[in-house]
């Protein structure tokens, strides 16, 4: 049986902007099917670790997605970011917001499909001006989806959605990844969450502080370092 390579597969990567180390040194491999939150303060480097994967930034080091450079992955991957900044006003729906993507589905009837799937009840002609903040980040999960990946990446996407739409939301997100067996990388403040349902955890500031299991990553002595004492770590209860 062929073995198959890993979704993700970074060696000594390193990011620097100037004179500043962003990312030093990381070394980790993320199996396909598996889903695996990156935590860590502020700063620690997590949003830069997302956009080297997608090829958006220069980096030291190799970066591997399924076995390819990253320009010959990039249709493979879907993304959501952290932010969506958009004027409220213009008149857009759903629809016509999937339509301006360059990435088009790839069989008839995908994007009701997913529109469907993701909850947004007022379906392709609602506006997008209207929505919650959760129904828009739901959006965006659907728009990252329109090209069937196999590998989503979601850099906090609960940021700006109320504690209830943030547990729904991470409930979406781990349907999808059965439903569509999508390997998931996702950037989290919810550690009670993450805990309990990503496959591994990286534990990242600046440097890799730890990878692995969530029993292994979410200790008392890896949160202090990864947080320091001062100050409890966010969402774990």
């Amino acid at each position: 049986m062929t073995k198959l390579p890993p979704a993700v597969d970074a060696h000594h990567l390193t990011v620097r902007f100037g004179r500043t180390t962003v990312l030093d040194n990381l070394t980790f491999s993320v199996a396909q099917g598996e889903v695996v939150a990156v935590i860590g303060p502020n700063g620690s480097g997590k949003t830069t670790l997302l956009q080297a994967i997608l090829g958006l930034i220069p980096y030291q080091g190799m970066i591997r997605v399924f076995g390819q450079p990253v320009r010959e992955a990039l249709g493979k991957i879907g993304y959501v970011p952290q932010r969506f900044s958009f004027d409220r006003t213009f008149p857009l729906t759903v629809g016509e917001f999937l339509a301006l993507s360059q990435v088009k589905p790839k069989h008839p009837g995908w994007r009701e499909a997913v529109i469907t799937e993701v909850n947004l009840t007022g379906g392709m002609h609602q506006r997008v001006g209207e929505l919650s903040g959760g129904e828009l980040q739901r959006l965006l999960i659907a728009n990252a989806l329109q090209g069937e990946p196999e590998l989503l990446l979601l850099d906090e996407p609960t940021a700006g959605v109320d504690i209830a739409g943030e547990r729904g939301f991470y409930d979406l997100v781990f349907h999808l990844h059965r439903s569509h067996q999508l390997t998931v990388v996702l950037v989290s403040h919810d550690l009670a969450a993450v805990a309990r349902r990503a496959t591994k955890i990286i534990c990242l500031n600046r440097e890799l502080v730890c990878f692995g299991p969530p029993a292994e990553a979410i200790t008392p002595a890896i949160l202090q370092q990864l947080y320091g004492s001062t100050a409890p770590p966010p969402h774990l209860h």
